[in-house]
This record gives C-alpha cells, sequence and structure tokens, in this order.
C-alpha cells in the first residue's frame, strides 16, 4: 500500500487567471471535476440545498457536496471503498484508524450508511481554490488507491 504524503500526492493546478477571476466555490468545483474526471462521467444535480456532484475516478466514484456560498455552507467529499458487513471488523476497524492517523491527510475513513467511506469536510469560510482542489483530488487518490485493497483483505461487497 502507497503511503501518501504531501510529495507524492498529484493535485490539480489552476491556472492563475482562473484563481483570480473566479468568484463561486462552485466554479472551481466544476474546473477540478472536469480535470480529474474519467471517460465524462461527471453528473452535477441542484436543487434548494446546494449542489452535488459525482464523477469517475479509477475505479471508484466520487462525490462533490456544495450547500451553498456562505459561510457557514459547507464542503463535502466523499467516496465509498467498501460495503459493509465485512470479515473481520474489528481488524478492519483497527486498520482504519491506524490510516486515520498515518495516511489520510486532511481526509479520513468513516462510516456512512452500511458503506466504508473517505472523507472531508469543511465549511466554505476563507475556502481557497487550492483548498477544494486538494480535498478533491485527496479524497479520489485515497479512495481509488485503497478500495481494491479493502475489498480483497476484508471482504464485503464491492462499491457498484
Amino acid at each position: 500500500m502507497t503511503n501518501l504524503t504531501s510529495e507524492n500526492t498529484t493535485e490539480t493546478t489552476l491556472p492563475d487567471d482562473f484563481v483570480s477571476t473566479t468568484s463561486t466555490h462552485h466554479e472551481v468545483i466544476e474546473t477540478v471535476i472536469s480535470s480529474l474526471a474519467e471517460n465524462e462521467s461527471a453528473m452535477v444535480y441542484h436543487d434548494d440545498q446546494g449542489h452535488l456532484w459525482k464523477f469517475q475516478y479509477g475505479s471508484v466514484e466520487v462525490y462533490v457536496q456544495l450547500t451553498g456560498e456562505t459561510d457557514d455552507d459547507l464542503l463535502t467529499v466523499w467516496s465509498s471503498v467498501l460495503q459493509l458487513p465485512a470479515k473481520d471488523e474489528p481488524g478492519l476497524m483497527r486498520k482504519l484508524l491506524t490510516m486515520n492517523w498515518e495516511e489520510t491527510l486532511e481526509t479520513r475513513f468513516g462510516i456512512m450508511k452500511d458503506r466504508i467511506v473517505v472523507l472531508t469536510q469543511r465549511t466554505v469560510a476563507d475556502l481557497s481554490p487550492e483548498e477544494i482542489s486538494r480535498a478533491i483530488t485527496l479524497v479520489a487518490t485515497i479512495a481509488d488507491d485503497n478500495d481494491e485493497l479493502l475489498q480483497e483483505q476484508f471482504g464485503g461487497s464491492s462499491i457498484s
């Protein structure tokens, strides 16, 4: 398994003129997703609660949710890596907690609706385009690097 560090994590680089002229987090998210999404897989859903994007990155689907543009709104990025139940769940939980400490940087593993996910979340107050790019890239990379290994080691069903 590859340990991610700041040195070997590839992040999407946003053009300087884009960063200086963009006024919304929504536009930055669209740019980052368009650079990461494979096979034109990006989709977006919008309602009065915000925007939800989904795109394919390697062997995982990545979700990005933006509840709005005010300081109290949230940016949440997640990707499922393993369906529960799994074999040796105590061993799985120990491994995930260890990985949370050693390997996930600003992201973390968690459980959402009987699925192990990689996620990050923060308010949009003072959120820079670089932080948006890093959040989406980290979740996508960590999920893609670990989903098949976790499925192989701990069973569970693959995420479809």
